[in-house]
């Protein structure tokens, strides 16, 4: 049989358990109510009000916008180049001789024909005269043998038949011998005519590379000069193997459009059409060789000039164009700031697909009209209040019109 103590030991804690569990559901009671009316009570709404306050007297942020344009948009392959003149020509002498003259300057601009230099002619001259003389004692010949012909041939039967056919024969020789004296004669006017050595194309002659007084020699591999034509002249480069399906087709249409630059991308040299596309790619890079034809009336290209090429693939048309400062780059992507009618900066998502000289075009997250902000972005979030200005064109981007 069990003490009364003990049973009046565990009624004791029953019920101290029961005011334990009350005096904690009435501290979490508390609890909540103080955060409560510290959240929604008069000290919150007058927090609240100073903040919106603030914001309110918070002033508003300069920017410079611009409007979503709809344009016609070229869509361009970049790459490098290398200008090649469109003929180039070693010049070399075809005869040994001595250079008497030394007929161009380096650098000049020669036509077709023009003389170069000029070898010693007296002794291809006294060649041909040999060959000229040689054909006239061979016509006295011949003239003399035709007449003993007629001779044989007016005897009758009082000649043989073998001295007329002997003849005969003889006449037929020395026709032939005429013959080679006018090949011989020919032969030593074209060695004559080498003398002068002519430019074999319209080009820019280079440095030259004998002087006056020095022999030359046909089978040697040194040249008198260097012409290279630059008008038209060519720039070869290269584009990468994927877009060589693209390049042919609009090449069937038409021949594409090249435009050639500095290699720093300011300055536009000549606008020329796309004429070969190379007939295997290079494994090794991957890459399609190119030439293009410029007019270069203006000599603005060079043989050995290394030049920027933009190919203008396709044209968009009506594509939606902002500068590209409007564009940001964010942990989620792309996007950019519109300014609203109150002007309240608003956030947009955007993809962009192409982005050439400065303009993008967005294919999504922004609408024609839109005026997007392109500076001072850096201080702006979404519903910041901004004042706005309105970049011009035709001056720097720190020179702006105020709305």
């Amino acid at each position: 049989m069990k003490d009364p103590l003990f049973y009046s030991f565990v009624a004791r804690a029953k019920v101290m358990a029961r005011i334990l569990r009350w005096v904690l559901f009435l501290a979490v009671i508390a609890t909540a109510g103080y955060f409560g009316w510290k959240q929604y009570g008069p000290d919150a709404n007058s927090k609240t009000a100073s903040a919106q306050k603030q914001a309110a007297q918070r002033p508003a942020i300069p920017v410079t916008v611009a409007s979503v344009e709809k344009v016609d948009f070229p869509v361009y392959l970049t790459g490098l180049g290398t200008v090649q003149g469109f003929n180039t020509v070693q010049v070399r002498t075809r005869v040994d001789g001595q250079i008497i003259k030394i007929a161009f300057t380096e650098g000049q601009l020669v036509q077709e024909g023009d003389l170069l230099a000029e070898i010693d002619p007296r002794p291809f001259q006294a060649a041909l005269d040999q060959a000229k003389a040689k054909k006239v004692q061979d016509e006295a010949n011949l003239a003399n043998a035709n007449l003993d012909l007629q001779r044989y041939t007016k005897l009758g039967e009082f000649a043989t038949r073998q001295q007329t056919d002997t003849q005969r024969s003889t006449v037929a020789q020395l026709t032939a011998q005429i013959a080679a004296d006018d090949a011989a004669i020919a032969n030593a006017q074209t060695q004559l005519d080498y003398t002068q050595i002519k430019s074999p194309i319209t080009g820019v002659v280079g440095l030259r590379q004998v002087d006056v007084g020095n022999i030359v020699n046909a089978v040697t591999q040194t040249g008198i000069v260097t012409v290279a034509q630059i008008e038209p002249i060519s720039v070869i480069f290269t584009a990468p193997e994927d877009q060589l399906p693209y390049i042919s087709e609009g090449q069937k249409v038409a021949p594409l459009k090249v435009i050639a630059i500095t290699t720093d991308g300011k300055k536009p040299l000549a606008e020329g059409k796309l004429a070969v596309i190379n007939n295997q790619v290079d494994t090794t890079s991957g890459t399609i060789r190119l030439k293009a034809v410029f007019d270069n009336k203006g000599h603005t290209l060079w043989p050995g000039q290394s030049v920027s090429t933009r190919l203008l693939m396709k044209t968009l048309k009506d594509a939606a164009v902002v500068p590209d400062d409007a564009i940001q780059h964010g942990n989620q992507g792309l996007y950019a700031y519109t300014v609203t009618q109150d002007n309240k900066a608003e956030f947009h998502k955007v993809k962009v697909s192409f982005s050439i000289d400065g303009r993008s075009v967005v294919d999504e997250g922004l609408t024609l009209g839109q005026r997007v902000i392109t500076g001072g972005q850096f201080k702006v979030q979404p519903g910041s209040l901004v004042t706005t200005a309105v970049a011009s064109s035709d001056q720097p981007q720190d020179k702006v019109k105020k709305e």
